[in-house]
Formats: structure tokens, sequence, C-alpha cells
């Protein structure tokens, strides 16, 4: 009994594991179209037990992420963002269940409606991103099963 109750257990972390919006297309935005997409990285906080990551990493990753999920929007209305990364911290490999670090990003975000010439938040709105998990590195880490690119990406 005891032996059913922990296989159970362990088949349901590893299907909360899984990403539930795999299939689904992106909600719909109404008239939204992006504008300028600028991604700055000039300030930025390596965490302290982090893998490095250059700006430049961090601005192409970034940009490149905010133009899939938002640049195909085709509405009327144009919106700029800015985006600047404050820390990060990608997870090195750690001991397999014992101790296993997660990859984190923190990032300010500024919205600019360009018909009202304006920004919508008059205070940047501060992000903190953990990395997404995988069926390998919940158990093992992402430092242990991700390169640095794919931590990033998972950000």
């Amino acid at each position: 009994m005891i032996r059913l109750l922990a296989l159970l257990t362990g088949f349901a972390l590893l299907s909360a594991c899984a990403d539930p919006n795999q299939d689904k297309p992106p909600a719909d935005l109404g008239e939204f179209r992006l504008g300028h997409n600028i991604v700055v990285a000039s300030k930025m906080q390596k965490g302290p037990i982090s893998r490095e990551a250059s700006q430049e990493e961090w601005v192409e990753v970034l940009t490149s992420a905010v133009d899939r999920r938002f640049g195909g929007f085709e509405g009327s209305q144009l919106y700029h963002f800015g985006m600047s990364v404050e820390g990060y911290m990608l997870a090195p490999p750690g001991v397999p269940v014992i101790y296993n670090p997660r990859s984190m990003l923190i990032i300010n975000l500024t919205v600019w409606d360009d018909a009202a010439g304006k920004k919508l938040n008059d205070k940047p709105q501060q992000f903190q991103v953990l990395e997404d998990t995988t069926q390998g590195s919940a158990f093992l880490g992402s430092g242990r099963e991700r390169t640095k690119e794919e931590q990033m990406e998972g950000l």
C-alpha cells in the first residue's frame, strides 16, 4: 500500500512539471500592436552563485522572447515596451534531489501608449521570474540538465 501511494505521489509530482498552456493560442489582446521593443541590461546584478551571462545575451534573449509573444498581434493601437534587466541568477549544477538551485530573473517593465503619448505605468512594474521546470530539472536541477542558454530561454 505504501509503495502504491509513493508511486502515485511520484506521478503527481511529475505531471505538475508539465506546461499546461502548450497548445493554447495566446489570449486576444484586442487592438494591441507591439511597437518598439527595447531591452537594456546595463545595470544588472548577478546573483551570488550564478553562471555568467553577458548584457548582450540578456538583451538578445529577452528581445526575441517579447517579439515571439507579442509581435504577432496586428491591432491598430501601438504600444512600446521598455524593459531593463535588474538582476539574474542562472543556477549552477547542484546536488541531485538535495540541493537544486533554480534560476531567477528580475526585470522592470514600462509600457508606452503611442496614441496617448504617455506611459501606462508611472513607475516601472517589477517582475521576478522563476525558471520553468522540466521533468529532468525537477529532481536533478536545471544546472545539471540545461545549458546556460536553455536556462535563459526558460526564464
